[in-house]
């Protein structure tokens, strides 16, 4: 069984700036509750090809792995993926505009192998309220850094 877990939240800044800090790994562990470090496996900056490592808690177990950005447009789009482990996982970011505000996207998508397999819908309602609490931390973090109206750039 798939697990394919899509969280969206509107978060009241500007589209670049919230995407440029999104999608910097080294501020992945201030906004996902579960990621407790990052580290790069290729040079910055990101690109396609990059390499990260990651370690992070989730039901109870420390996991490890490493996501290769397969997708990067800066502003709109990064896609990750990992192919190791029991449960190989996509992880995609959108950003839009939506109005002076952002419309963020965040999906998780990946088929369970083996035991995981059998625990593949707890995966995705775990997924999904560890996304939102996820969304909504970054929200604040977002809300709290002072971000230039374009118009005063």
């Amino acid at each position: 069984m798939a697990v394919d877990v899509y969280t969206t939240i509107i978060i009241e800044r500007p589209a670049d700036a919230v995407a440029a800090y999104a999608a910097d790994p080294d501020n992945a562990p201030s906004w996902y509750v579960n990621i407790d470090s990052v580290e790069w496996e290729t040079r910055r900056p990101l690109a396609v090809g990059s390499r990260l490592r990651f370690v992070a808690r989730f039901l109870g177990r420390t996991l490890a792995y490493t996501y290769e950005v397969s997708a990067y447009t800066p502003g709109k789009l990064l896609v990750m993926r990992t192919a190791q482990g029991p449960f190989p996982m996509e992880t995609t970011y959108t950003w839009a505009a939506a109005g002076k505000s952002t419309r963020m996207s965040l999906r998780n998508r990946g088929i369970p192998a083996g035991f995981a397999r059998l625990g593949a819908p707890a995966i995705a309602i775990a997924m999904r309220v560890a996304n939102r609490k996820d969304l909504a931390r970054l929200r604040r973090i977002m809300l709290k850094r002072i971000v230039p109206d374009a118009s005063q750039r």
